[in-house]
């Protein structure tokens, strides 16, 4: 009975010394990645890399309209129009990360 006292004691300390390390180490890996996400350097790799992206994306939908033409079924195309449409719109800023 004593060593299982003395078991359950110890699991106890260092669950709560572990879970405090635990949460400081937390809180120190959090304010290191809010520092290199407000690195300039950082955000401007990250923004060419979404304009890259988006280009990428750009050129697959031209080709595969090319490819695919009129043989896609009406709704799909009717859908796939109004999100042309819709992008073409300057005040939408999807996919830009603008929220």
């Amino acid at each position: 009975m004593r060593y299982r006292l003395t078991f359950v004691a110890g699991a106890a300390l260092g669950y709560v010394l572990g879970s405090r390390a635990g949460r400081e180490r937390y809180e120190q890996l959090r304010k290191c990645a809010e520092r290199v996400a407000r690195n300039p350097a950082v955000r401007n790799a990250a923004e060419s890399a979404a304009q890259q992206g988006r280009g990428f994306a750009d050129k697959a939908y031209h080709s595969v309209s090319e490819r695919v033409g009129d043989r896609v079924p009406a709704p799909v195309a009717e859908r796939v129009r109004s999100l042309r449409e819709r992008g073409q719109n300057p005040g939408d800023d999807w996919g830009t990360g603008n929220v």
